[in-house]
């Protein structure tokens, strides 16, 4: 609805920007009570809000461009989320958003959290409430989505690696930073395609399934007692991923080269697809595309 909240004064163009993210541990456990790991990603998107004369609000970005009336802005399959945050506030006049993002998209980065997080951090105008700004932004992600932890929006928010519970909104950010290998299996299925199938198989086995939830959640508890103990949790928790079934020829080949060479590896993301992470830097893994990744303690920021 808009005019629930009141739009900063743009006097000057306003720039926000916040890390993608990678979960670590805790999918699909997040959405049934459980704790997950999350960590924010040195791979930023930044959204820029300034004024103009006409009322409408216009979009600049690589994913294309954007206008329609303020009064009632038309939908679009690829803003919805920025769309969505703009509706939560009362512009007096017309805006452009301009977007710049350090990652595609296409990869599992968390990039729907990100810009949302950044184009509400833009539109208030400062960070100094980052609870606030979560809340705001999750909500974004509920309505556009229609089901997701807030997981990714904690790692964007807060930054660093973050313990997560989605049921009783607990966030417990933990200032750890080490560097990832994020490799891409070359297909992507959605979230919630894959978050349906995990339900159906759960609702035939729910014993199976929620003692799964319960190991990682107590593999959660673990890392955060312990740091040192996370690439051994890593390992337990693929293990656990290819017992819901979330592996596929691709994701079993390159944790099958991880294992080869000794680095403790796991699917990130919901699964059947998107990537898998070995943990610390190895540019070459045959010919799959990876990202040399290292954990971002910065979280939002103004005019960064």
């Amino acid at each position: 609805m808009i005019g629930q909240f009141e739009i900063t004064d743009l006097q000057s163009p306003v720039v926000a920007s916040a890390p993608g993210s990678l979960m670590l541990l805790g999918e699909h456990a997040v959405l049934h009570g459980r704790r997950a790991l999350v960590c924010a990603i040195n791979r930023r998107i930044t959204v820029s809000v300034s004024s103009v004369s006409e009322k409408v609000l216009r979009i600049d970005s690589s994913l294309g461009q954007y206008e329609s009336p303020l009064a009632e802005l038309a939908d679009h399959p690829d803003f919805r989320f920025v769309l969505d945050a703009v509706k939560q506030y009362a512009p007096e006049q017309g805006l452009e958003l301009k977007i710049d993002s350090e990652f595609s998209s296409d990869i599992g980065f968390g990039s729907s959290a990100a810009v949302t997080v950044a184009a509400h951090a833009a539109l208030i105008g400062n960070v100094r409430r980052k609870m606030e700004v979560f809340k705001r932004s999750l909500a974004t992600i509920h309505r556009v989505q229609g089901r997701g932890s807030g997981a990714d929006v904690s790692a964007s928010v807060f930054g660093g690696v973050v313990a997560y519970r989605e049921n009783r909104l607990s966030v417990y950010p933990m200032a750890e930073t080490f560097s990832l290998t994020a490799v891409y299996s070359g297909s992507k299925m959605k979230t919630a395609d894959v978050i349906q199938l995990v339900e159906q198989r759960r609702a035939l086995d729910p014993e199976k399934f929620e003692k799964i939830f319960d190991q990682i959640d107590a593999s959660v508890g673990e890392v955060t007692e312990d740091f040192s103990c996370f690439g051994k949790e890593l390992v337990a928790n693929q293990l656990l991923m290819e017992e819901m079934g979330l592996s596929n020829d691709a994701l079993t080949d390159i944790i099958s080269y991880f294992r080869d060479i000794g680095v403790p590896a796991k699917i990130s993301g919901s699964g059947l697809g998107d990537c898998a992470i070995g943990l610390g830097i190895f540019p070459e893994i045959g010919e799959m595309p990876s990202c040399s990744l290292q954990v971002e303690l910065q979280g939002v920021d103004i005019n960064s």
